[in-house]
Formats: C-alpha cells, structure tokens, sequence
C-alpha cells in the first residue's frame, strides 16, 4: 500500500499527485488481479498462485505499464492484461527467489513465503502456473489492438523472463554469491537482467500497445534501462538500513550471502548519487512527452525516495 510514510515528496516544481494517482492505479490492478485467477480444481494449486499474486505490492510494474500506455496515445482497457500479466511473472520470481535453494526466505510482502505454507512442492508449481498463465491471459483478454503489436508484447515478455532476461541475471547472480572480484560491469549485467529487463518489458510493452514509434521506443527503453538500474541501487541500500517491518522481507540477506552490492563497491552515499543521477538521464528521455510524461517523471523520482 502506498502511503505518506513510504513517498517522500517529489522535487519541488513537480505539481503532480504520485500519492493519489499510485492509490487510484493500485485499486485498478487490484480489481483486475482479483478478477484474473479464481479458485477452481484442484484447489490448491489456485489457492497457491493466488495467495502470492494477491499479498500486496506496490505494483510497480503494472502501473508503470498502464502509464506509459496511455503517455504514447493508448488507455487502460488495452493495456490492462498485460499490466496483470506483468504482475503474474513478477509474482513468479519472487516465489522461486524464495526458495531454499535460491535466497532462502521466510517472509515477502510481511507475509509467510509461499513455500512456508504451502511446501516447496506447490510453491514450485504455483510460479510455473503463473507463468504460462501470464501468456495465455494476454493472448485471450488483449482487446482493440492489432495481432501484430500483441505478437511484439508475447514476444518481449518471452524474452525479458528467459535466459536473456530475468533467469540469465538470476544465474549470473548465483554463480557471483561468495565471490569479491565481482565488478561493476558484471554487477550492471547482472541488475539489467534480474531486475531491469522485467520493469524495461513493463514501460516498452505499453508502448507497443499503443503504437508508439520506434524512436519512441528507444526512448521508452533508455528511460527504462536506468530506473531498472537505479531500482536495484536502492534495493541494495534498503537491505543495509531499512527494517524488516519496513522491507515486509528479511534484511541483511545480501551481506549474510556474501553478495557483491552497489554500496559494498561504492558506498551508500556514492550508491545514492549515482541512483539519482540514472532518474535525471531517465526523466530526460521523457522530455518530448511533455505534460502527458508526468506520472512515469513521478514515478522516477518515487524510486530513489522510497523506503521499502
């Protein structure tokens, strides 16, 4: 839930109301979500994937897809699915990270990890449901939009969750635990795929729908590339200085598993201008979007203020 407690005010000039417009976008994904998985035979399985999907979550992804949607000349109804879909391979990561053989977590969102209540068994299962289920509910609920564009959001989906995306960032992030000659470079490599490839399919796929240009797109993606980057920064700060009732997830995890970390290479205060300085090239690619770029600014700028 987005609250006054976890938004810091956005710089001064900016007029626009992130606070209102994140609760507003959240109800809306909420609804759809709700909507979008139902319990059905065998219970369990529907019960699983709906017990992660449904915890909460500032649904980030989801409403920065809907944002960019409708910035490039689209609305909500066209890019609903795929922002619900986004949401569904998000849900999917956090659920396998979480396993024992991965991160090893005991809590997400401020609440038992899937595992923990429903074993590693379903736990396993309930990501890969959500996965496929996350294509087949774009195909079958994607309305008014040309079956090209939609094959181009299948597709960078497809390619943002694989080994080119999501996985291969995860693999490299495995394979680095331990290790303090990890470089920069690897780190970056490691953060454009685990965390950015996802949040760039997020921004990019809401322009596709809308039939935005290529030029646009490029656009779109460098916007993306860096709050994906600077996201992660942030991310890795708040496992140092944030609690557990304030991350709703076990801190400290990435100094116990020995990971190389933005602020273990630079430093929390260089970790924070640099963040800063990836939302000012990020908000500048947004520049020839004018007035209607106001909630993706925002939203920037929400990244590197957080606290959770």
């Amino acid at each position: 839930m987005v609250t006054t407690d976890n938004l810091k005010q956005t710089p001064e000039k900016a007029t626009f109301d992130l606070i209102t417009y994140l609760k507003e976008r959240q109800k809306l994904c909420e609804v759809a979500l709700e909507q979008a998985i139902s319990v059905r035979y065998p219970e369990k399985i529907y019960e699983a994937m709906r017990y992660s999907l449904l915890a909460g979550g500032k649904r980030l992804r989801p409403i920065i897809c809907l944002a960019t949607c409708e910035m490039t000349g689209g609305n909500i109804a066209i890019a609903m699915p795929t922002a619900c879909a986004l949401e569904m391979i998000h849900t999917m990561s956090l659920i396998h990270d979480d396993l024992p053989a991965m991160d090893n977590d005991d809590y997400r969102r401020g609440k038992l990890t899937n595992h923990k209540v429903y074993g590693e068994d379903i736990a396993i299962l309930a990501g890969d449901g959500l996965l496929a289920y996350a294509f087949e509910y774009v195909a079958e609920n994607t309305k008014d939009v040309p079956a090209e564009r939609l094959l181009r959001v299948v597709a960078h989906l497809g390619r943002a969750v694989g080994a080119a995306g999501l996985v291969g960032g995860q693999v490299l992030d495995l394979e680095s635990e331990g290790k303090s000659d990890i470089s920069s470079e690897t780190l970056d490599f490691i953060h454009h795929h685990k965390t950015g490839a996802l949040l760039e399919a997020s921004v990019v796929c809401g322009g596709i729908l809308a039939g935005t240009s290529q030029d646009n797109l490029k656009r779109l993606s460098r916007y993306a590339k860096n709050i994906g980057l600077a996201f992660q920064i942030i991310d890795d700060i708040l496992d140092i200085t944030a609690t557990q009732q304030q991350l709703g997830k076990t801190v400290g995890k990435d100094q116990k598993a020995k990971k190389v970390t933005y602020p273990s290479l630079w430093g929390i205060e260089k970790s924070q201008k640099q963040a800063q300085q990836l939302i000012e090239s990020a908000c500048a690619e947004l520049e020839p979007f004018g007035k209607a770029a106001e909630p993706l600014v925002a939203l920037a700028h929400f990244i590197t203020s957080r606290s959770h």
